[in-house]
């Protein structure tokens, strides 16, 4: 018994790393993201609650105008500047949707938020993402 847990236990561990690995969204899109429609209607008052939510759980990293040039980034990252034209890992709803949800990046440079966030307060977030590339 103790021999099979030696191997099932590392085996395990590795396949959890390798499913949560290919949750992160990294440069180039998703086709699943693609495929997705984004139900929250883009309004101003999404817009607004996505901005809220933006200013809690985002400007750390991205800045408080999501620019990229947030204080708290984790050293030796570049998180992305937001307000571009440039959209490196997908530019639909659904995949900006994703790299919230999931995270992106080959070392999960930027945490998920699927257990942080409900999923229209993500979609809220999409939206006011979006309506910062308009300005």
């Amino acid at each position: 018994m103790r021999r099979i847990s030696t191997v099932l236990v590392p085996a395990l561990a590795c396949a959890a790393l390798v499913t949560v690995a290919a949750g992160a969204q990294n440069p180039g899109g998703s086709p699943e993201g693609k495929k997705m429609k984004n139900p929250v209607a883009s309004n101003a008052e999404s817009i607004k609650a996505g901005q809220a939510l933006f200013q809690k759980n985002c400007r750390f990293c991205h800045g408080a105008d999501a620019k990229g040039d947030g204080p708290m980034a984790p050293e030796g990252t570049h998180p992305s500047n937001l307000t571009d034209d440039k959209w490196d890992r997908g530019s639909t709803d659904g995949e900006i949707f994703l790299v919230i949800r999931d995270g992106a990046g080959p070392k999960f440079d930027m945490k998920g938020y699927k257990s942080k966030m409900p999923e229209t307060d993500i979609w809220n977030v999409v939206n006011y993402v979006r309506s910062l590339q308009a300005k």
